[in-house]
């Protein structure tokens, strides 16, 4: 039987549409070139562009083609003179260790036991450096709960304090609306392979082109207007283009057809294990992700049982999973480190079903008795 795959906030299995991009893309030549070849790779990425700005809003120059997430918060965040960066107590990794402000120009917001920022705390925060332009890093949705942020609210105060608000889009393009109308953002960045589409390719938009970098994070050649050194990916950035408009497409179709399978997966979840903690259960949430736990079954024992019976899910965040430490976002919610050891994460996407969700819940029965019997003996 085929496996069950689980994991999509880690990566999305490559949609069709994105591989046979990629194929009709690898013989481009080099986008630089004037030559025949070269034009053809660079209409590529131009048409890659404005499909990207075109799902956000923005013009096409606004734009810019990275290798993810993880670059683009390293190229938005640094600081420019009398700036002072506020992270969100859940944000990412990549955002909470890859900016390059000092620390003492770094403050962490607190989350609310539903792991949604805290308001008042950002209020606060904001009055207490009334000469500094704050920027504020802030998820649409966090990676590991799938609680989506009050990132509308947040822009609004940041605004009103002369700041910027930097939007991790990752989890949230194609689960919720994100075009720059809508959130706030002044600057926005995506991943690829969170989509369906393929690793190591990612945009880094902005409102306004007066809020791109100064200088290039990556330094080469010209590339992507001087802002990014390097020959540019072609196959990656029009696999990224292809899952990205196919992903926005079905975005309210998805939503209703993941949701079905999310609260199946919920309440099949609380009739198996009526102790399990369903984690940001009273906070708004994307379609496709449901955390819980297990109390006194260790997370990565669950991981590797369901393995063997040929479910892929995860613990947390592919970036720390592997890590023993419980996770952060868990921590800031106020959750116990014990029922935070035994988090698991269940994310859908584009090929999950409802049949599959079937055999997963008869897989959790299976693998919670067995396992509980260990511990009794």
């Amino acid at each position: 039987m085929n496996r069950i795959y689980f994991d999509y906030n880690a990566t999305a299995p490559l949609r069709p549409v994105a591989r046979e991009a990629m194929l009709r893309a690898l013989d481009a030549g080099n986008a630089s070139s004037v030559h025949a070849e070269g034009r053809a790779a660079r209409a590529l990425i131009e048409s890659a562009r404005v499909a990207v700005a075109g799902a956000l809003g923005v013009k096409p120059d606004h734009v810019l083609f990275v290798s993810g997430a993880t670059e683009a918060a390293a190229t938005a965040l640094r600081p420019g003179e009398g700036d002072r960066l506020l992270i969100g107590a859940g944000e990412h990794i990549c955002v909470k260790a890859g900016h390059s402000f000092p620390a003492e120009n770094v403050a962490t917001i607190r989350l609310d036991s539903q792991g949604r920022l805290d308001l008042d705390d950002l209020r606060g925060r904001l009055a207490q450096a009334p000469g500094q332009r704050p920027v504020l890093a802030l998820q649409a949705v966090n990676n590991e709960t799938g609680v989506i942020q009050p990132f509308v609210e947040a822009a609004a105060l940041v605004h009103t304090a002369g700041g910027v608000m930097v939007y991790d889009a990752v989890q949230g393009f194609a689960r919720i609306p994100c075009a720059f109308a809508v959130t706030g953002a002044d600057v926005l960045f995506l991943s690829s392979h969170k989509l369906g589409g393929p690793k190591g390719a990612g945009a880094l938009v902005y409102a306004r082109r007066d809020l791109a970098p100064k200088a290039a994070y990556i330094r080469g050649g010209g590339q992507e207007r001087g802002l990014r050194g390097g020959t540019e990916n072609v196959a990656a950035i029009a696999g990224f283009a292809a899952a990205l408009v196919e992903a926005e497409a079905s975005r309210e179709a998805e939503a209703a057809r993941l949701a079905e399978i999310r609260d199946f997966l919920q309440a099949g979840v609380l009739e198996i294990a009526p102790e399990a903690a369903i984690f940001g259960r009273e906070a708004p949430r994307v379609a496709n992700s449901l955390a819980f736990a297990l109390p006194d079954l260790a997370a990565e024992t669950l991981v590797a049982a369901f393995d063997v019976e040929g479910v892929a899910l995860s613990s947390g965040s592919a970036c720390s999973s592997g890590k023993v430490a419980p996770s952060h976002v868990l921590a800031a919610m106020g959750v116990s480190p014990d029922l935070a050891r035994a988090a698991l994460r269940i994310s859908l996407g584009w090929g999950s079903t409802r049949e599959e969700g079937v055999r997963f819940l008869e897989i959790l029965a299976k693998v919670r008795e067995r396992m509980r019997r260990r511990l009794k003996s």
